[in-house]
């Protein structure tokens, strides 16, 4: 009788310690399991955060060879000529892998005089500054060429037709830009200074902000060009009058971020009636009949007027904020964004009825 109890005692000690054992080996499992779980949803979160917030790597400028360039470009060949500015001639080139780019081509008059930036920056230093800006409505540069005599930069090409083409010199062109694509050509052109101004460091003063400085793709997205250029031709008013404010004239430095708020407000004007800048004309003109919303004589009457005009309105408004008052009272360039990134999800909300 003594016999069985041990036998059973000894059973139940045995049971007991097969339960226990079954137990930390099911409490060791779930242990792991939520460990599995919770670095899986750690990774999860990490690879969704790195694909909004981390911006590819943009590659520092390449430095060309003049021949390179100059084979590229068939001799700088008239008949590759795309586009003609203040700074320069721009041609479209092949380079020697293939590459279909823009190349403009620095007027020789201004490589005489520059003498880099600050008088301590050479070109080629600038321009791998530069050519770090990387984001969707800023063009980017790809390289450079100097030599005696000649200043080459190398810029990213895709057939675009530059704002002031569509607006004054293409007869259909103010016919494609309707209402709802000003807007969001408004709004492109103010995110790319926002990151010039306060996302590059140092930060990228513009220097010219004005129509033919803005290309249009074939989704009528705006890209900024031939920013942090104006080292080059520091006294030159040619193309610049009308586009930047009157303490552009009056300090040393010339171009401030400040100024490049006033010329995107100018572009706004332009945007609005259709006008060209005529030397700041369009300024005097429209700030009185903005003053007194007379929105039918302002409007670009190559447009029907859209039966809700309140976005246009505002628009009108920060065009006048941009450019009426003083470099110390003028808006942010971060305020004139979150107003036109508005403005463009409006567009997304307005029927054909509307515009």
């Amino acid at each position: 009788m003594r016999y069985g109890k041990t036998i059973a005692y000894d059973l139940v000690l045995a049971l007991l310690s097969l339960a226990i054992l079954l137990f930390i080996i099911l409490f060791i499992f779930i242990i792991l399991k939520k460990k599995k779980e919770t670095t899986n949803s750690n990774s999860t979160v990490y690879d969704q955060k790195s694909d909004q917030e981390s911006p590819s790597i943009k590659l520092c400028a390449s430095p060309y060879s003049l021949v390179d360039v100059d084979i590229a470009t068939d001799g700088f060949n008239e008949r590759r000529v795309i586009g003609k500015g203040r700074l320069g001639t721009v041609y479209a080139a092949v380079l020697a892998g293939g590459d279909l780019v823009a190349v403009k081509r620095i007027h020789p008059r201004f490589v005489l005089r520059n003498a880099g930036l600050g008088g301590n920056l050479g070109f080629s230093s600038v321009l791998k500054w530069l050519s770090l800006a990387n984001h969707p409505n800023v063009l980017s540069i790809l390289g450079f060429a100097e030599g005696p005599g000649e200043r080459i930069v190398v810029m990213e090409f895709m057939g675009m037709m530059s704002l002031d083409f569509y607006l004054h010199q293409n007869l259909d062109g103010a016919s494609l830009l309707d209402w709802g694509r000003r807007l969001r050509v408004a709004a492109g052109v103010a995110r790319g200074l926002e990151y010039l101004h306060e996302m590059v460091a140092p930060h990228v003063v513009h220097g010219c902000v004005k129509p033919s400085n803005i290309l249009i793709d074939v989704k009528f997205s705006a890209k900024i060009c031939d920013y942090g250029l104006s080292f080059l031709a520091p006294n030159e008013k040619e193309g610049v009058m009308g586009y930047v404010d009157h303490e552009y004239w009056l300090e040393p430095k010339g171009g401030s971020r400040e100024s490049d708020v006033y010329g995107l407000g100018v572009v706004l004007l332009e945007l609005l009636s259709g006008r060209r800048s005529e030397g700041g004309l369009i300024v005097k003109w429209s700030l009185p009949l903005i003053k007194e919303m007379k929105m039918d004589e302002i409007l670009d009457p190559r447009l029907m007027v859209p039966n809700d005009v309140k976005p246009l309105v505002r628009l009108a408004k920060v065009a006048s904020a941009c450019v009426s008052n003083s470099r110390k009272n003028r808006p942010l360039i971060g305020q004139v964004v979150a107003i036109l990134n508005d403005l463009q999800d409006e567009v997304m909300l307005w029927s054909n009825a509307s515009f």
